[in-house]
Parts: structure tokens; sequence; C-alpha cells
């Protein structure tokens, strides 16, 4: 059964931050070696890109199979080069990893079939909010044995983001997907629009965190703004091609990266700064008319 141990070992006391490391085992745990851990897997897209901004390169033994991936990873350019994991159980057996990341670690498949080997593993909690991914980040940091780059981190991250401001204006939008789904609530991307000063159309029409909505439908809502990911620009199959639309055509779009949004990360600050710069484009337009 796994068992908690004291995050003061490493030199934050994460408790107080809603995080811990557990140790995955069916017998007594073995204390983390002293030190900064030397052999560090990620086993989530998520980890992956917290791991990549924090830890040393010679420290990372091993990161998920999208890692590399630039629409997916905002960091996949730190990962190239590094070893990819393709969610092998064998693969961490051979690597012997000193602390394995993870959102979660415990649950995922390879620790289950790892049952009865004893790692240290940190659990990460999905973020949701840009407060969460700083508690994220800092949890990482102190894991890794370098926690003053995670306060680094969430301080630059606060900086940047005071000195955008909210250009949204209390206009609404919506975060419009392939096939019609659309983000509500309760997710990053509506954290990410409240924080631009935009209204999620979703919370307006009171719908659950993913819904469909026809294009019918989102014409006769008149958003101000459509936010579609930077791949859908283009059409590439049926699920973009709605989005294309001529009905759609009148409404303004910001485009952002998947990699940007798809998790709780320091390019939450990249999504941000990519949507004032396109909403001062508009505002411009509209006052040169």
């Amino acid at each position: 059964m796994a068992s908690r141990i004291r995050i003061a070992a490493l030199g934050l006391p994460l408790l107080a931050l809603g995080g811990a490391i557990s140790w995955a085992s069916t017998g007594a745990p073995t204390p983390p070696s002293a030190g900064k851990p030397k052999r560090i897997v990620s086993i989530n897209l998520c980890a992956d890109q917290l791991v990549l901004a924090l830890a040393d390169r010679e420290q990372i033994a091993g990161v998920t199979r999208n890692a590399t991936d630039a629409e997916m990873s905002g960091e996949a350019a730190k990962a190239r080069g590094l070893p990819v994991l393709k969610n092998s159980a064998e693969q961490i057996l051979a690597i012997d990893p000193d602390l394995i990341i993870g959102m979660p670690a415990s649950r995922s498949a390879p620790m289950r079939a790892l049952k009865g080997h004893s790692y240290n593993l940190l659990d990460l909690e999905t973020a949701n909010t840009v407060d969460e991914i700083y508690v994220s980040i800092r949890q990482t940091a102190a894991a890794v044995g370098h926690p003053e780059r995670g306060d680094a981190l969430v301080a630059r991250m606060q900086a940047q983001l005071a000195g955008i401001g909210r250009p949204g204006g209390g206009k609404v939008a919506a975060y419009y997907q392939r096939r019609g789904f659309m983000t509500g609530t309760g997710t990053l991307i509506d954290d990410l629009m409240r924080r631009m000063g935009l209204v999620n159309l979703a919370a307006k029409l009171g719908k659950p965190p993913l819904s469909q909505l026809s294009i019918e439908e989102m014409v006769a809502a008149r958003p101000d703004y459509l936010i579609v990911e930077s791949a859908t620009d283009k059409v590439a199959d049926q699920g973009t091609e709605m989005l294309h639309h001529p009905a759609l055509a009148g409404i303004p779009r910001i485009s952002i990266p998947q990699a940007w949004t798809v998790c709780g990360s320091p390019a939450y600050v990249d999504a941000a700064r990519g949507m004032a710069r396109q909403l001062a484009r508009f505002q411009d337009r509209t006052h040169a008319r």
C-alpha cells in the first residue's frame, strides 16, 4: 500500500501546498536518496512540461512520447534528444528512476504494472487555474531539487500576466473546437478567458465543462469572439471543416496553439500573450473605422 512521506525532506513543506510525494510499494518504503534526484522519469504530458522547465537536463531519464510534439507540448524543443518512454513498465524497470512524476503517477498504467516495486512518486493534481499551476510548479521544483527555480518561475509568470492586464473588456468569447465542442467553466481555458477580461459564452449559456453547440446555435448566441486552436486554421477533416462555415465568417477569431492550453504549465503565459496581441489588433481595427 502506498505510504506518504514528509516533504520537508525535499526542502519545501509541500503538504501545505496541497500535494505530497508518496512511495509506491507493497512492502516497507525506502527513504529517498540524499541530494537531488539523478534519474527523473515523467509519465504524463503535463508533468513532462514541468520537469523540462525546472530540472537539469542531465537529471531527466525519460519523458513521454508526446513531449517532443510541438502541437501538444509547450516545452517540445527542450525534450528533443531525451529518452522517450512508450508507457512501458519494462522501460521504467531498466531506468530504475529515483523519482517518477505524473498526474497522478500512482494510478498510471506503468505503475500499476509495477506493483511490488518501490519508487519515489510525485502525484500532481490537474491544474485548472493559474493558481493551481503555481502549486504544481512549486511542487515539481522542490521534488527535482530546485525549489528556487519554482519560486522564480512563478514570480516571472505573475509579473508577465500583470503586464498583460485584462484586454477583453467584458466581451463574450467561445472556445470552439472540432465538431462543435465548446469548453465551459471549471477549466483552464475558462480561467484564462476570465483572466483576460473575457466572458465565457459557455458560462453565459449555463453549459457544462464540455458541450456541443451547433453552428446555428453559435450564430444565434452572437459571441464577440471565437477562440480556436491554431491547428484548425486550415480545413484538415470534417471536424475542422465546420469551423470554416460561412455562417461563422463574421465572428472575429483568436487563434492559439493547443500546446499552450492542453496542460497547466508555464505556457499559460504564452496563451495569454497571444490572446492579448490578437485582441489588440481587433480593437485597433475597430478604432480605425
